[in-house]
C-alpha cells in the first residue's frame, strides 16, 4: 500500500470515529448559587409558521438544501423594502416564492417592523405534537366557548374597554410565547436570575413574570391573573415552569381565542449552545381540545439592550375604537329619530 492509501485511509478512520462518538452535550455557565445561567437578552425571529402548511402535511423537517433555498427567498422577499408578512403569511411567501410580497391588511406597517435577523429552521411547524403539526380537534364545549366568543365581539365590539382584546388594552400578550406575532415584532426576552426567583421579562407590553423557584406551592385556585401564577424548577439544565389560575378572560395563547379558566401550561427553557435557548410549551386544557399539545421555536442571544415598549402611554388606538363606537351610536339615535 502506498503511502498516501496509507494517509487516507488514516484519515477517513478518524472521520468515522468522530461521527460514531457522541456528540458531547454543550453545559451551561453556572451562576454563583449554582443555577444553569439562562441570563441575557434572547430574541425569537424564526419563520417557522405556528401549524404546518398543508403542502407541507407528510414532511415535519426541512433538508439543508430546502433551508438553504428558504434562506435565498428570505434575502429576496424580505431584504428590508417591502410589506410587513404578520404571522405565519412570511413562511406561506417563502413556500409560494412570488417576485415580490404584497400584504393586505396591515395598514401602514411595514418591513421596518420585522427584525432583519430572520431565521429559517429544519421545522415546519412550531406545533411538534401531534405529529401532524396541527393543532388537535376541539371538543363540542370548545366550539361552543369560541362560538360564543365571536358572537360578543359581534354584538358587543365596544360597549366599553373590557370588550377590546387584553392586547388593546396593554395588559398582557398571552403567557404561551408561540404562535402569532410572538416571534419577529418585538420579541425580545430578558432572563434575569436570583437565587429564589427567574424573571422573564417580555419586549412586547412590557411584561415581566417575577416566577418563585424555592419550591412553594401554586396559589390557592380562587387567586387567578392575567398571566397565571407561575412555579419553577430545574430539571438538570432545563428550567420548568409549571402554570395555573389563569383569569376565565386571559387568553393564554395568543390568537387561538381559548379563555384561560382551565388551562394548565408548562414551560421549558433548555439551553442548547451559548447563543441559542429551546423554548417548548405544552397546553393542556380538557373543556377545550381533545388532548394536550406541544409547540417549540428557539430563542437566539441578542447583543441589542431591551427598551420600554410604552404600550399605555399615548394608546390612542383604544381611544379612537371607544369614541368610534360611542359616534356610531349617536348616530344611530339620530337616525331612529
Amino acid at each position: 500500500m502506498t503511502l498516501q492509501a496509507c494517509l487516507g485511509l488514516v484519515v477517513a478512520l478518524t472521520m468515522a470515529q468522530a461521527a460514531a462518538a457522541p456528540r458531547q452535550a454543550w453545559t451551561p455557565p453556572r451562576t454563583p448559587d449554582g443555577q444553569p445561567d439562562l441570563q441575557g437578552v434572547w430574541a425569537n425571529n424564526t419563520v417557522t409558521p405556528f401549524e404546518r402548511p398543508r403542502q407541507l402535511a407528510d414532511k415535519p423537517f426541512l433538508s439543508d438544501e430546502e433551508v438553504a433555498v428558504m434562506q435565498q427567498r428570505v434575502r429576496k422577499l424580505f431584504d428590508g423594502s417591502g410589506d410587513l408578512a404578520v404571522g405565519d403569511a412570511l413562511y406561506l411567501a417563502l413556500l409560494t416564492n412570488p417576485d415580490q410580497y404584497k400584504a393586505t391588511g396591515v395598514g401602514d406597517y411595514n418591513f421596518v417592523w420585522i427584525d432583519d435577523g430572520l431565521v429559517v429552521e429544519k421545522q415546519t411547524s412550531q406545533v411538534v405534537d401531534p405529529p401532524d403539526g396541527r393543532l388537535p380537534p376541539t371538543t363540542e364545549a370548545g366550539r361552543q366557548k369560541q362560538a360564543a366568543a365571536i358572537a360578543a365581539r359581534r354584538e358587543h365590539p365596544a360597549d366599553g374597554p373590557e370588550d377590546r382584546t387584553l392586547g388593546e388594552r396593554c395588559l398582557t400578550w398571552g403567557t404561551a410565547r408561540v404562535g402569532f406575532l410572538q416571534s419577529r415584532n418585538n420579541s425580545f426576552y430578558e432572563i434575569v436570575q436570583t437565587p429564589t426567583y427567574v424573571v422573564l421579562h417580555n419586549e412586547m407590553i412590557h411584561e415581566a413574570r417575577i416566577i418563585p423557584i424555592d419550591g412553594r406551592p401554586h396559589a390557592a385556585p380562587g387567586v387567578r391573573s392575567w398571566s397565571g401564577d407561575s412555579r419553577g424548577r430545574w430539571d438538570g439544565a432545563t428550567l420548568v415552569i409549571d402554570t395555573t389560575n389563569f383569569a376565565p378572560e386571559t387568553r393564554p395563547v395568543l390568537g387561538l381565542g381559548v379563555s384561560g379558566e382551565h388551562v394548565h401550561l408548562v414551560e421549558r427553557l433548555t439551553p442548547i449552545d451559548r447563543d441559542t435557548l429551546r423554548y417548548e410549551v405544552t397546553i393542556e386544557d380538557p373543556t377545550t381540545w381533545t388532548r394536550p399539545w406541544t409547540a417549540v421555536t428557539t430563542w437566539k442571544r441578542s447583543p441589542e439592550r431591551m427598551f420600554e415598549f410604552a404600550c399605555h402611554e399615548a394608546n390612542y388606538g383604544l381611544t379612537g375604537i371607544l369614541a368610534g363606537a360611542r359616534s356610531d351610536e349617536k348616530a344611530a339615535e339620530s337616525g331612529k329619530k
